[in-house]
Order: C-alpha cells, then structure tokens, then sequence
C-alpha cells in the first residue's frame, strides 16, 4: 500500500515567513499556504484538509486565535492538529493558545531542526489516529462502513440537511433467509456470501456523500442524502440486481433459487417540523418489514405506499 504524503497548511500573512517554513518541510510534506484567516478557513474545510496546520497569531482579517477556535469548534476539522508559529512569546499567549486547543507552540525566531521534529511528531500521531479512527469505523468482515460510522454519519447529515431544503433518503437491506443459508451452507460460507453482498451493494452509489454501512448481522443501511424518491428507487432497483447477478446458489430460500435482498426505503425532508431522524428510520424499517410479509425480494417505499415489486432480474 502506498503511504499517504501528509499535507501542511502555512498560514501567515508574511510571504517571507511562508516560504522559510515551506522550504523546510516541501521534501517531507504537500504544501498549501494562506496568507489570510478566511483563505485558511476555506482549505481546511475544503474537499482536502491539511492534516497539520501552522498558524501565525498576527494577522489582519482574522487573528490565529479566532481561526483555531472557529477550527476546533467545528466537527470536520476539529481534529487536525494546529502548531502556532509566533513572534508572541509571553507565556500567557503560549497557555492562551493552548488552551484554545493548539496541539504546540513554537515561538519565532524559530529553530529550524525544532520545527521539523514537531511537524513530524504531530503529523505522526494524526495519521495514527486517523487510521485507529478508520478501523473503528469499519466493519471488520465486510470492510465496509460499520454500524457506528452510520450512526455517526445519519445524524451529521440529518443535522446539515435541517439547515437546507434538501431531502434524505434511507434504505433499509436486509438478505433474505440468510439464517437457513447459514444453516444449510455453514457459517464460512455464511461469511463469504455476506462479503459478496456487501460488495456488491456498496458499490452502487457513486456520490462521495452517499454511505452504504453493514447495519448488524445480515442487515446494512444506504444514507443517501439530497436524494429524492425517483432517485432512492433507481439505487434500490441496481442494487436488487446486483446482489441478484452474484447467482449465490440458495437452494432454502423462498424467495428465489439464488441469494436476494428485500429493500425498505423511506425519503424525508428534514425541514418537516413533524419528522426527525428517527421517524425516517422507523419509516425505512417498517418499508422493510413490509417488503419481508410481501414476499421478500423486492424493494417496498414507505413514503408513496406503493406495493413492493419483485426483482425481476434474469441470470
């Protein structure tokens, strides 16, 4: 596996300072720079945040202090280690600046050998971290999302689409008569067949935003947000097919002669003042519930009422 190369952010509103830090680090690290507070805001929040942050005190629009308080005070960067680099040198600006949550402190003029050290400690530890943080968040077998990176996730974008007019889409799977295939087949195959259904649910959404997770046992979950209903059904139907093309041999189920899904799926708005996050929930559940006592292999959306439809996906 070919190792990350760490990214570090220079923020100082000195170009001269900005290029004695980054001719230090630019053979160890990828380089972005900031010569304002708003402009650093904007790449730490982007697409690709740093995973250090250097960050001068003295600056114009917004002070260093502001930035790492605004930093970590929000959920996406709260974690991304901030060393500031500053001529302030009193040890009440030091502990103010920690306690801020600045991960160090280097007073200028700086050290150059001591600088390295520091990024290099920090820049570590992140990616530790980060990795600890991937593994907890993936479920061990499938290598997929698990159900606490859902959990996680499910609320962070309920709580962003309350603040908008999009809506939230949530499917509920569940493989059908998983328990006489573990049976019948053994708990190795058990385990392979859920490998193979989960790989191939996952890799339908093609949105970055979008999260397929296994949910428990044979159940898994797709969060599809700014998603409406046409939209939820023609990722219900791929995924039906998907897992329909694998032609898993189930000789005991009562749906078909091959391993299938049953889908529940629900799509609400989360501007609704009578909906919440566990509504669509509870919505997704019951779609799957009916999609179970309708026949199994089919996807069942709780929102319109409509009558599930059997996967009608030929081998």
């Amino acid at each position: 596996m070919v190792e990350k190369t760490a990214t570090v952010l220079i923020v100082d509103d000195q170009p001269a300072n900005i290029h004695t830090l980054a001719a230090l680090l630019k053979r160890e690290y990828r380089i972005l720079t900031a010569t304002r507070g708003e402009k650093a805001w904007e790449l730490a929040t982007g697409d690709h945040p740093p995973d250090l942050i250097l960050l001068d005190i003295l600056m114009p629009d917004m002070d260093g202090y502001e930035l790492c308080r605004r930093l970590k005070n929000h959920e996406a960067t709260k974690t991304i280690p901030i060393i500031f680099v500053t001529a302030l040198g009193e040890e009440r600006d030091e502990a103010y600046g920690l306690d801020l949550g600045a991960a160090d402190y280097i007073t200028k003029p700086f050290s150059p050998a001591i600088v390295r050290a520091r990024v290099r400690n920090h820049i570590q530890l992140k990616l530790k971290t980060d990795l600890l943080e991937q593994i907890a968040m993936q479920d061990g077998l499938t290598q997929i999302p698990n159900r606490r990176c859902f959990d996680q996730r499910f609320q962070e974008e309920w709580a962003r689409l309350s603040r908008s007019a999009q809506t939230l889409a949530l499917l509920m799977i569940d493989i059908d008569h998983f328990k006489a295939y573990n049976d019948h087949y053994g708990h190795g195959a058990g385990d392979e067949c859920l490998k193979r259904v989960a790989h191939a649910i996952h890799q339908v959404p093609n949105r970055p935003m979008d999260l397929v997770a296994r949910y428990g046992g044979e159940e898994f979950a797709a969060l599809l947000p700014e998603t409406d209903e046409e939209g939820a059904l023609h990722l219900a139907y791929q995924m039906l097919a998907s897992v329909q093309s694998l032609g898993i041999e189930h000789a005991y189920s009562g749906a078909a002669p091959w391993v299938t899904i049953s889908i529940g799926l629900a799509v609400h708005s989360a501007t609704h003042p009578k909906c919440s996050a566990e509504h669509l929930r509870e919505a997704a559940d019951q779609a799957l519930y009916r999609a179970k006592i309708e026949g199994r292999n089919r996807v069942v959306n709780e929102l319109s009422g409509s009558p599930g439809q059997e996967g009608l996906v030929s081998l």
